[in-house]
């Protein structure tokens, strides 16, 4: 009988392992790893973003698109949107980081509020008809995902000062120019906002998330979702 019993133990606690564990596995003190498209569509009706640190205001910036559009900071007003820094002809990290974006603009192409704008730091190359076909290359097919140019000493300045995110010529450098790999994330007021990771007793903003790190494009992921509530 007691073996019976024992049986009946160890067949409910594998069927609680079975529903269980998975769930467990996603979840590290109350924060939520969203594995997939689904489950950050559910965090997008969360009232979350108020747990992220807000930064500096982005500065005012204007630069031409590669459909020949002007866009500037009122473009982006009411939208939550992601910058990063890059050129076209980059060998290395831009590739990767543009592979990364493309999964960020799918996940979130059917929202009209969200936004991505991705800065070239060579404009001198980086002409209108090059970015242009960069974009269809690389899959950008999202309508408020604009591949810009201006006035490299105004890139340079929006990059290093306004962003804090260094950009600059190297001609030891592949490619000739270096610049972050890293993706910023602005909420609809055009701050710059990220979340705080915790890291034993001490809460460590991240300020800027790595855009070639595949857990951190999650992280960038679900927190686009809760400032699409905010």
């Amino acid at each position: 009988m007691k073996n019976k019993s024992y049986i009946g133990i160890a067949f409910i606690v594998l069927v609680f392992g079975i529903y269980a564990i998975p769930k467990i596995v996603n979840t590290i003190k109350n924060n939520e790893i969203v594995t997939t498209d689904k489950e950050i569509e559910k965090l997008s009706n969360k009232k979350g973003a108020s747990l992220l640190m807000k930064f500096e205001k982005v500065p005012s910036f204007s630069f031409t698109d590669q459909n020949g559009k002007i866009i500037s900071n009122k473009d982006y007003h009411n939208k939550v949107y992601v910058v990063e820094f890059f050129f076209t002809s980059c060998p290395n990290i831009c590739p990767k980081m543009n592979k990364n974006m493309v999964k960020i603009q799918n996940t979130f192409a059917k929202n009209p509020n969200f936004a991505i704008a991705s800065i070239s730091v060579d404009p001198e190359r980086d002409t209108l008809e090059t970015l242009k076909k960069y974009a269809e290359e690389k899959g950008a097919t999202m309508k408020n995902w604009h591949f810009l140019r201006g006035d490299i000493d105004k890139v340079f300045q929006l990059s290093n000062e306004g962003f804090k995110l260094y950009a600059g010529k190297n001609t030891k450098a592949e490619g000739g120019f270096e610049h972050s790999g890293l993706f910023a994330l602005i909420d609809k007021n055009g701050y710059i906002r990220s979340r705080v990771t915790k890291v034993g007793e001490n809460e460590n903003p991240i300020k800027f998330y790595d855009g070639l790190d595949d857990k951190q494009v999650q992280w960038i992921k679900e927190d686009i979702a809760l400032l699409l509530n905010e």
